[in-house]
């Protein structure tokens, strides 16, 4: 290994002991590709009931990274000519429907890559373990109602990539996960991905916990419905998720030299699509953001209790893998990724500041807004700005129980239209005010969009 490379490594598992410590995470994987060299390690353990120690072949659950995967399968099906990005989803689905007729009739496979649907995003139903879940599924997306025109206003959509996995059903013939395996993990060499559970108990692997003030708990359900694994159904460890970081960074070919995607397919997926704000964007299924020049590759995931994120530098040829088994996992990738780009490529993420703002200002944020599985009230006390968030739905399914709310938190403005979170879980967090044509506020979006209630 490079000796750079090692003392920065060393360096970065103590900051990430450091912050396992603070926030409280029992567990953490971790790896580097840096110049061609793979670093990688675990810290803590797997499991505080039944503790084993977490290494760096220890299987996590990705959650939402999975989407990305569901994306490039889409690629190598449109390059197969199988599937057009702008063919109406009821080119492939037929009875596809949401409540709102003309979208059901217009929306495209390009709208559920890019989360630009408009239609709820939230519905988590676990239609059974069945091969015909996803089938499910779809048609119970029925009576999902639309909460912004559709292509208008980017709004984070699970509902999306679970019909864009039924899509890829449809065009196969096969399974999600089949079709998946064939058309993704397989050539990628990525033999330690699963979603069946029954798959993955027969290794090491780590369990969700929740962090509160009684303690740390092991979180539960483990599985995720089958009707969501082409939303973030994938369960793997470092090394694969680094081999598959390293194909999109790479030619589109595998370590074999079979050319699995164009490189033309891979720089699309990695090309704005929507925009989110300012120099935040969202490419085929990526999160993109620039800073001075350099553009980032991302994806985060969460299940019950595990967080984590995959992070790419495609001219630096550089990725970063972290799993955490906490729900307080967010704050640690977070560091961690600040932490890493900075040392080693010298790339400093900006974090958003409060600005001056006058009470008057403020006050003309104050309303409820609302989305189904959560509503968010603003009001004004003592002069600041603040939100009450009060769920309405559980996670994983409809079923699951319903968190409580979390302590008000209070909001600044960072810039025009848009706010920042100066305290409690989403600090540093920000929330985008958008506004309909005639100038007035509409929707709050706080990685969702929630409607404003009049």
């Amino acid at each position: 290994m490079d000796d750079q490379n090692e003392a920065r490594f060393e360096s970065l598992s103590a900051f990430v002991e450091e912050k396992m410590t603070k926030w409280g995470i029992p567990g953490l994987a971790m790896g580097v590709l840096h110049r061609g060299e793979m670093t990688t390690a675990g810290f803590g353990v797997t499991n505080v009931d039944h503790p084993l120690p977490v290494t760096d072949e220890t299987l996590f659950q990705i959650g939402s990274i999975t989407k990305t995967f569901t994306g490039t399968a889409v690629m190598r099906l449109v390059e197969m000519g199988k599937i057009d990005l702008d063919a109406t989803v009821r080119t492939y689905v037929p009875d596809f429907k949401v409540a709102d007729e003309t979208v059901s009739a217009q929306a495209t496979i390009r709208h559920l890559l890019t989360h630009m649907g408009g239609w709820t995003g939230d519905f988590f139903h676990d239609t059974g373990p069945g091969g015909d879940a996803l089938q499910k599924y779809v048609a119970e997306m029925a009576d999902l109602e639309q909460l912004t025109p559709m292509g208008t206003a980017w709004s984070y959509n699970n509902s999306g990539f679970y019909l864009a996995g039924y899509v890829i059903e449809r065009v196969t013939g096969k399974s999600y996960e089949e079709a998946l395996k064939e058309l993704v993990l397989e050539p990628l060499g990525m033999q330690h991905s699963f979603f069946d559970p029954g798959d993955v108990i027969t290794h090491r692997f780590a369990v969700g916990h929740n962090v509160g003030p009684e303690g740390t708990m092991v979180a539960r359900p483990w599985p995720l419905p089958r009707a969501a694994w082409s939303a973030g159904g994938i369960t793997c460890h470092v090394h694969d998720l680094l081999r598959y970081g390293n194909f999109h960074m790479g030619d589109g070919t595998t370590k074999h030299g079979t050319q699995l995607l164009k490189v033309e397919s891979l720089l699309l997926m990695q090309t704005t699509q929507a925009t989110v704000w300012k120099n935040e964007t969202w490419g085929l299924s990526w999160a993109l953001r620039d800073i001075d020049g350099t553009r980032l590759v991302s994806h985060g995931g969460g299940t019950v209790g595990q967080i984590s994120q995959l992070m790419l530098i495609p001219e630096h040829k550089f990725a970063l893998v972290v799993f955490t088994n906490a729900d307080q996992g967010e704050f640690i990738t977070q560091e961690v990724v600040r932490w890493a780009l900075e040392e080693y490529l010298g790339v400093k993420m900006p974090k958003p500041e409060p600005i001056e703002a006058s009470e008057e200002e403020l006050a003309a944020f104050v309303g409820a807004y609302s989305r189904p599985m959560m509503d968010i009230e603003l009001g004004m006390l003592g002069g600041r700005l603040i939100a009450q968030m009060t769920c309405k739905a559980g996670f994983p399914s409809k079923d699951s129980p319903v968190p409580p709310p979390p302590p008000p938190m209070t909001l600044a403005m960072c810039e025009k239209d848009r706010l920042i979170v100066l305290d409690g879980l989403m600090k540093d967090g920000t929330v985008e005010v958008i506004r309909r044509p005639d100038g007035s506020i509409g929707w709050l979006r706080a990685g969702r969009i929630h409607t404003r209630q009049e």
